[in-house]
């Protein structure tokens, strides 16, 4: 659905002149995807991000929509962030209307949809984030931190995006409303096949929901695959400054040591599968 070609940017600085943030950067997303973005502080994660739906223009390159060129004169921009919404961190930060609900209609209200069709897509999509009839009309201020959090990702679902695009959607919030995110990110793609790029240091869960891994490394995706591909290749994650899950560190540690893995692990429950294969095939004394 969303595919850049060769995208540069930098940022003008007073004092320094040009410091460039992008390098020849070319992706593609396709429908249904699940991408996790990964990458060490200052690689160039959250500027990227803010390509995807033109809030930031690369000096050269192009981003196509659908076959369309976003970067053509007459390409309306508007359409594209209903397309490609985009949840910064800490979004609920941003929460200001009355109540859940007139929050929740903001955006489609600005998108030109009427009173009647912005309602019932940011009840759907309140509904689809866990927020129940009982809370739409109270204050946003008045629900708790997670809570705060899917409001503020339902004011985006209800423009009804085909790209969901989340940066630290988990950041600040204890581990089991962090667990739940991603759960309902997952009920997100499910219920409308969005496809989802997610920047988060939460390796482990990155491992666990992700279907594609993005690493990010100097202003460039240095790595594009499966999480098993690039969990794999840890010497190389290591040098960039990306810590990886600690059974995969773990795992990779019992191969060095001679232990017959086919490859680190991703997860506790693989680790086992893959451990219960190697004694069955031990013979017996």
């Amino acid at each position: 659905m969303l595919k850049g070609k060769n995208i540069t940017f930098s940022y003008s600085d007073s004092a320094k002149g040009k410091i460039q943030i992008l390098k020849d950067i070319s992706f593609h997303i396709n429908k249904g995807d699940f991408i996790g973005l990964i990458g060490a502080s200052g690689s160039g994660k959250t500027t990227f991000i803010k390509h995807l739906n033109g809030l930031l223009k690369a000096d050269c390159g192009e981003i196509f929509f659908e076959g369309k060129n976003i970067y053509e004169k007459k390409y309306p921009l508007s359409q594209l962030r209903k397309e490609v919404g985009l949840v910064f961190q800490y979004p609920e930060q941003q929460l200001f209307g009355r109540t859940v609900l007139k929050d929740t209609m903001y955006g489609p209200l600005n998108l030109g949809m009427s009173e009647e069709e912005a309602g019932k897509s940011a009840k759907e999509s309140l509904e689809l984030v866990g927020i129940s009839e009982e809370y739409y009309q109270m204050s946003p201020m008045e629900l708790s931190g997670g809570q705060k959090r899917c409001v503020a990702i339902a004011g985006v679902l209800a423009m009804q995006p085909e790209i969901l695009v989340l940066d630290e959607p988990a950041a600040g919030l204890d581990p089991e409303t962090k667990h739940e995110i991603f759960e309902l990110l997952c009920r997100i793609r499910e219920k409308r096949n969005n496809a989802i790029v997610l920047v988060s240091h939460h390796m482990e869960d990155v491992a666990q929901f992700a279907n594609r891994v993005w690493v990010m490394y100097k202003g460039k995706i240095a790595m594009d695959g499966t999480p098993e591909e690039v969990y794999s290749r840890v010497e190389e994650l290591e040098k960039m400054n990306i810590g990886i899950p600690q059974i995969t560190h773990l795992t990779y540690l019992l191969i060095k040591e001679g232990i017959p893995l086919p490859r680190p692990a991703i997860s506790v429950e693989e680790a086992e599968k893959m451990l219960v294969e190697i004694l069955k095939e031990e013979k017996p004394l």
